[in-house]
């Protein structure tokens, strides 16, 4: 027979979890998915033990796979999409004029602009910091400029184009925890991303003013890229139609999927034409992701291409969003099991008697989000896990998904960079040669995102409510 479980058979597969991959993952450096199925087995335990059968927790995980389908078809969908940009030449292009307009003057307030718009246009703050940022670096280096202050300007800027990027698999999994609308979380964030930055803009513009009178040239491995993607590459101005249908298909709000597919199309068509890529490597960048070899023009050797200029073009493919959907799958099948046991509604149901107000709902997310980021140091996780936990709290408060793939956003993904054991802040302090703990301070937006989130929460403004459950009841 059936049974409500207790506090402690409710909140114990947490703890559980919480342990497997703060030791297995943050200590050992064991593979998440794994170890979230040993929660999911020790959840199983706990369900059976509340009369559940195997059956019922298998429904409980068909029906999460099945809510999230749609969005993780989009999730692949991006991936195409970034290797079909890639090989028509548009991101190159982006970067290469990007990188042109480049004035060493302010380098602090210009790292944090250019590795945003980098990152925008590429979809990954890794691809950021690990091409423009290190070419950042070099220029910081030669002005004397304050070389901490320049890497957290970088980790920044790579992290607010991430966090806005439709090209960003962070960027697709929030929505997906949370059960909002891409476009309609990219806009939402507007809200807490923009004031962050802004913030963070006039702190980097005063830091800045002290080496605003020097000149230096620029890294001889930054004029190697130009020169590299200028030879790899045709540009035309064609190039921009493929972003340009995304963006009237946002405007227009017609549906996701069909508007990321003819983009992807579209830039194929243009490989092909434009660049002379033939349709067996179009399709290759599709499922793979773009190569250099696939380059075949007069005067470009591959093998003399620098690791910088591989980093950034070696992107793309449906196979690059494998690990993304594997974690998301293995977090819903725990998920699955605890919502069918009542695990998730006891838990949820004992979370309240301390949530009064919306501030208090926003604030017990971005401290969720935070202790899932400490203890995995894993973007993807932080997302995920808290996501699924407070889901049906916000559709009870009359709160619109996309204020929950918001925070999840502000406290989970852009935090990862700022903690020394993530894998995040290991490859950016690695990356840019400046421990994460000298830039963590400078890296404004990280944090000042949460708390421009948790300041909306208790004062309402851009707090937006579901408009359906208020009509339904």
């Amino acid at each position: 027979m059936k049974r409500k479980p207790n506090l402690f058979e409710a909140f114990s597969p947490i703890a559980v979890m919480l342990l497997l991959l703060a030791i297995g993952f943050g200590v050992f450096g064991l593979n998440p998915e794994p170890l979230l199925i040993l929660s999911s087995v020790y959840a199983g335990f706990i369900a059976l033990r509340l009369g559940f059968s195997w059956e019922d927790m298998m429904k409980g995980i068909q029906e999460k796979v099945s809510l999230a389908m749609p969005a993780i078809l989009i999730l692949i969908s991006i991936g195409i999409l970034i290797g079909t940009w890639m090989i028509s030449g548009t991101i190159p292009m982006l970067i290469y004029y990007g990188l042109e307009l480049i004035n060493p003057t302010f380098i602090v307030l210009i790292a944090f602009v250019v590795s945003a718009i980098i990152s925008i246009v590429t979809g990954t703050s890794w691809g950021s910091v690990g091409t423009v940022g290190v070419a950042l670096m070099g220029i910081a280096t030669g002005l004397e400029a304050n070389l901490p202050a320049t890497a957290g300007a970088i980790v920044a800027g790579a992290y607010f184009g991430d966090k806005l990027s439709p090209l960003s698999d962070t960027t697709n999994l929030a929505p997906i925890a949370a059960g909002s609308e891409l476009y309609e979380h990219i806009k939402h964030m507007m809200w807490t991303t923009v004031p962050a930055a802004i913030v963070s803009m006039v702190i980097y513009l005063i830091a800045g003013l002290s080496i605003a009178d020097k000149e230096v040239t620029a890294p001889e491995t930054m004029t190697t890229m130009l020169t590299t993607l200028n030879t790899m590459f045709s540009w035309n101005i064609l190039l921009l139609l493929p972003p340009a249908l995304i963006l009237f298909g946002a405007l227009r709000k017609y549906p996701t999927l069909p508007v990321i597919i003819f983009s992807s199309i579209l830039a194929g068509v243009l490989g092909m034409i434009i660049q002379g890529f033939s349709l067996k490597d179009v399709f290759a960048s599709a499922v793979s992701g773009f190569d250099v070899s696939m380059v075949n023009k007069s005067g470009f050797e591959a093998a003399s291409v620098i690791p910088e200029v591989l980093d950034l073009v070696h992107q793309g493919g449906m196979q690059s969003m494998t690990s993304v959907i594997l974690i998301a799958f293995s977090a819903f099948a725990f998920a699955g099991i605890m919502t069918k046991s009542g695990a998730l509604e006891v838990i949820i149901e004992y979370l309240l008697k301390f949530v009064k107000r919306t501030g208090d709902l926003i604030l017990t997310t971005v401290l969720s989000c935070l202790t899932m980021a400490l203890v995995t140091g894993n973007s993807y996780l932080s997302i995920i896990v808290p996501g699924e936990m407070f889901k049906d709290t916000y559709k009870m408060k009359n709160l619109a998904a996309k204020n929950l793939s918001r925070t999840l956003e502000d406290s989970g993904t852009v935090i990862v960079p700022l903690i020394p054991w993530s894998s995040a802040g290991v490859f950016m302090a690695g990356t840019l040669g400046i421990p994460t703990l000298s830039y963590a301070p400078w890296a404004i937006l990280c944090y000042v995102g949460f708390i421009f989130a948790i300041i909306l929460g208790y004062t309402g403004i851009g707090i937006a409510k579901d408009l359906k459950e208020e009509q339904a009841n």
